[in-house]
């Protein structure tokens, strides 16, 4: 992954993780991070000079050109350098180095969904206009179209007086007062050649555009959650992953030239220790500096124990559904219509093709069971040709162009989400699906129409996303993660013309319709930033708090762990609500490095996360299960026995003085769990005064197959401000 970094007292250390293909160049040597810790002060110290210096003597060589990568001056220290194992062994062990780490790659995480959220769009919604055309959002992600309508200036002011930053996107590409900044970091220029930077930027902070859609589907205005609020972006991406060292830089560059937050869709497929984790490196030091980052939560679901981004100072982003869905009808030669799901702009204009199932197909190759799921080289093209071919699963998707078929019809797995397909295409649910094969035995000429895509709203309440990746958090395993859910299935958003809006599409959109994390995490970007819009001095603890503690309960889809708040943590965003919680419950660096302490970390590895010399014996440590987080969380040993956890935490009022909030406990997933708080009425005079309270949970027995959980609401008859506690056992 990559790190952060901090001035001064910011991020201190350089992390590097390993790219085998990408990273590795002639002979041994690989890219590395070298990570120094924080900046120095003194007066005469040049950091570039001191890194190509160690480089020097290190390496014997008086020129070390192509072999320092980058250097790392702005907000933190280090630099990144192609080294020989041996090299590497004695870089770490040189005066000043903090830690030395292999350079990796990570991946991008890939409307109506404000309205949804209850963001109205102009005077139908309260705004503070003057403090968000002053709000800055950094995007880390994979460039940005600059032309595009969502970041047009009409009607934008110069930029705010704090933004330091700086224009450097390359050949033909220019900035505005809407985009104010690019960065590169790729040697390709900041311009988006994918189209997935551009998608997240315009969902966070895109102006309205009306009459946008994709090729008519979805068509109406998009804009992001602040419009008015200005963007910069910082290229680290390219086809082949996100470097670390390039995403340190980004975090170094973001934090020293003033932004006020940070979205990144882009992690690991697993979660990993902090200390080898840039982002949470990166986070930590943003976080030191007054800048919140939200990360996505990743798309390995519903699969357990798969959210990355899983650091108390970042706020981890799971998706899920809105009230809007994209469905494409199949209609059968004998005149039965399925539902299916696709984004299919294609028009068949009314006429039927044969089908061909895979299975009637099988080339020479292969058996008839592969070739049913349309495996490689196990379709015969001759057979297939100008039909429609029918697929057990998505592998026909891979092939389905190459063996001349005019669409495809297939068993999808995931019933939930609708993806563009570059022919006319639809998935079909099992039972839809197997209604089809019956068809298509009983039929000597079967045939079919694969229809246009149509939006349908039919959707109650947002559910979570089957892709969407869920806890437990196997990193800090009492705080619980994700943290929140926020729309992230079927996004209509701008789009760059340069990328495809599927593999081996040859069309070229200016907006587009993705699904992932990587769109969910924009959104709750943009809430934060609406939030602090209204809040400017809060912290982005406060802002953290605000969201989770405001949050709606949510349903999610699967079995066991994974429908429960290992899905969605505190539940979906609600941006309004959120804006005027009431409490909140308040984190700084110091009680981040006392949670670390608590989890037992080295000196050695708190520098590495903190860019500080952190002795843990004269430092506060508490239980990471009382780090003053809106959650609870608390792992336990086994199932079988009785049990008694408490969970100390603090309050702070950021609504009116006077006010008195009273608590109550309302059950939840798994088996009965006894909850006493004490006390059990909190009284505020002022504002800002705070107060604290135990939490004290019994039970026995605990369900082996889900957490057991409640949740905590405290309430003045104005305000609910409420937190999910959950206990869970080490036997999933």
């Amino acid at each position: 992954m990559a790190t952060l970094a901090a001035s001064s007292c910011l991020l201190s250390c350089l992390l590097v993780l390993f790219l085998s293909s990408v990273s590795a160049v002639t002979d041994d040597k690989q890219v590395f991070i070298v990570y120094m810790g924080s900046l120095s002060s003194r007066a005469d110290y040049t950091p570039t000079s001191d890194h190509m210096n160690i480089l020097q003597e290190v390496t014997g060589e008086s020129s070390i050109e192509g072999r320092l990568v980058r250097s790392y001056k702005r907000s933190f220290n280090g630099f990144a350098a192609r080294l020989t194992e041996s090299e590497r062994e004695r870089v770490a062990k040189m005066v000043g180095v903090v830690s030395v780490f292999p350079n990796k790659k990570l991946q991008l995480q890939t409307t109506t969904s404000w309205d949804f959220m209850g963001l109205k769009e102009g005077i139908k919604t309260k705004r503070n206009p003057t403090v968000e055309s002053d709000t800055i959002i950094g995007v880390i992600d994979s460039g940005i179209t600059p032309e595009s309508q969502s970041f047009s200036d009409k009607g934008f002011g110069p930029p705010p007086q704090k933004w330091k930053g700086v224009c450097s996107g390359g050949k033909n590409f220019t900035c505005n007062n809407k985009l104010i900044g690019a960065r590169d970091y790729t040697s390709e220029g900041t311009r988006d050649m994918d189209g997935h930077g551009t998608h997240t930027a315009s969902t966070a902070a895109g102006n309205a555009v009306v009459d946008a859609s994709f090729f008519g589907i979805g068509n109406g205005t998009v804009r992001g959650g602040v419009p008015a609020s200005r963007v910069a972006a910082y290229k680290v991406c390219t086809p082949t992953g996100c470097s670390s060292e390039a995403l340190l830089s980004a975090f170094d560059d973001a934090i020293a030239d003033g932004v006020d937050l940070i979205t990144i869709s882009i992690g690991d497929k697993t979660a990993s220790m902090f200390q080898n984790d840039p982002i949470a490196i990166g986070a930590f030091h943003a976080m030191a500096k007054g800048v919140l980052t939200v990360n996505s939560a990743g798309n390995s679901g519903p699969k357990p124990i798969s959210v990355s981004g899983v650091a108390p100072w970042i706020l981890t982003v799971a998706a899920s559904t809105t009230n809007r869905g994209f469905v494409t009808k199949v209609v059968l030669g004998n005149g039965k219509t399925l539902v299916g799901k696709s984004v299919n702009a294609y028009e068949m204009k009314g006429k039927d093709y044969p089908l061909v199932y895979g299975k009637s197909a099988a080339s020479s190759a292969c058996d008839a069971e592969s070739a049913g799921l349309c495996e490689l080289s196990c379709v015969d093209k001759s057979r297939v040709k100008g039909k429609i071919l029918v697929c057990g699963g998505p592998g026909g998707l891979k092939i389905v162009e190459s063996v001349g078929a005019v669409g495809l019809i297939y068993r999808t797995p995931k019933p939930d989400v609708a993806f563009i397909h570059p022919l006319p295409a639809a998935g079909l649910l099992t039972e839809d699906f197997e209604s089809l094969v019956s068809y298509l035995e009983s039929t000597d000429s079967p045939q079919a129409i694969v229809l246009k895509t149509e939006a349908i709203f039919n959707r109650t309440s947002p559910v979570i996303a089957s892709f969407s990746s869920r806890g437990p958090n196997t990193i800090a395993v009492d705080i619980l993660k994700p943290d929140i859910t926020a729309p992230g299935v079927e996004i209509l958003a701008a789009y760059s013309p340069a990328g495809e809006p599927s593999q081996d599409d040859t069309r070229h959109v200016k907006y587009s319709v993705l699904s992932g994390t990587s769109m969910s995490c924009p959104h709750v970007a943009g809430v934060a930033a609406y939030v602090k819009t209204f809040n400017p001095k809060w912290s982005p603890s406060m802002i953290q708090s605000a969201i989770m503690t405001t949050a709606w309960p949510v349903n999610a889809t699967g079995t066991g762990i994974a429908s429960t708040e290992f899905a969605y943590g505190s539940g979906h965003v609600d941006p309004i609500a959120a804006s005027d919680p009431g409490l909140v419950y308040e984190l700084d660096k110091s009680d981040h490095i006392a949670f670390l302490c608590g989890m037992n970390y080295t000196s050695q590895v708190l520098k590495v996360i903190s860019g500080e010399t952190v002795t843990c014996s004269e430092a506060k440590q508490i239980l990471p299960r009382n780090l003053n987080y809106p959650s609870m969380s608390a792992k336990l040993s086994g199932s079988g026995t009785t049990f008694t956890v408490t969970f100390n935490r603090t309050l702070t009022n950021v609504g009116t003085p006077n006010s008195t909030y009273t608590s109550k406990v309302v059950a939840g997933h798994g088996s009965k769990l006894d909850v006493k708080i004490t006390p059990s009425v909190l009284s505020f005079k002022t504002v800002n005064e705070k107060q604290s309270f135990t939490v004290t949970v019994t039970g026995s027995n605990l369900d082996s197959e889900v957490p057991s959980s409640g949740n905590l609401i405290w309430s003045d008859g104005t305000h609910n401000v409420r937190s999910p506690i959950v206990v869970y056992t080490s036997d999933y």
